[in-house]
């Protein structure tokens, strides 16, 4: 259980976001606490990805702030907001490793992009990272050679080698098997604890978000509906979270 007393590391107010005319976030509030695992969950098309590529910048909302350690970021210019982006690590859902770099280089990407560093440097440092996470001697293997769950690791390993204060996870264990995608929630709850990261996680997996959960937020129908701790969530009366969480097909219910 994350500390109350701890600063809000996150905070999202009032956000929307529409395209065309499908509106996908429609008023949505959420507060992040430092070093807490929070897990967003929601259906498919329930805007959960919109969300979190607000945070980090790559959607500009239509309305709305979205403050990061204090600073109101959805108004500032590139420059700026590459300045934040430095705070955050992006585990993407499929992994969007480049086919055509190594293992190592596709690790270092962004340590080369953003750091004054040689190729003999950027490499120990992946090495470290794909170590911290169980892999070895895989640094010159192209990743159309790896299999699902290591391509997730490798992924992991780049998003953390910048050693970011924030790491946003979409879908972790989409696409896996049960064995490895316990093995990804295992990695995850290992990063909370040796790197002390705050971390945003969506998912409509329901065992991986009671594991790896500190906290977990519902989203339906654009709006935050109800966040509590794993267990709340599971005893909640509130018959939307219900419905999703047992995965029963009900029909639309209506928020109040």
């Amino acid at each position: 259980m994350v500390d109350k007393g701890l600063p809000i590391k996150i905070r999202v107010v009032n956000l929307f976001k529409s395209f065309a005319e499908k509106e996908v976030l429609h008023g949505v509030n959420l507060e992040v606490r430092q070093g807490e695992s929070m897990v967003v969950i929601g259906g498919s098309g329930s805007g959960k990805t919109i969300l979190i590529k607000c945070i980090i910048g790559l959607i500009q909302p239509d309305d709305g702030e979205i403050y990061v350690d204090g600073q109101e970021i959805s108004s500032l210019s590139e420059r700026e907001m590459n300045e934040v982006r430095k705070k955050f690590g992006m585990l993407f859902q499929g992994g969007a490793l480049f086919d055509s770099l190594s293992v190592w280089e596709n690790v270092g990407f962004g340590l080369h992009q953003h750091k004054k560093l040689g190729d003999e440097e950027i490499r120990r440092m992946a090495t470290e990272k794909l170590a911290l996470l169980g892999l070895r001697d895989i640094e010159d293997i192209m990743p159309s050679e790896l299999s699902g769950g290591m391509k997730k690791r490798v992924s992991l390993a780049r998003a953390i080698a910048m050693e970011p204060e924030i790491l946003l996870y979409d879908e972790p264990t989409t696409g896996i098997d049960p064995v490895m995608a316990d093995a990804i929630n295992e990695l995850i709850i290992r990063m909370r604890e040796q790197l002390n990261m705050t971390s945003i996680a969506i998912t409509h997996d329901m065992t991986s978000a009671y594991k790896i959960a500190d906290r977990i937020a519902m989203l339906y129908q654009g709006k935050i509906v109800e966040v509590g701790s794993p267990e709340e969530i599971k005893s909640s009366v509130n018959p939307i979270v219900q419905q999703f969480i047992h995965g029963r097909s009900e029909g639309p219910i209506k928020v109040l």
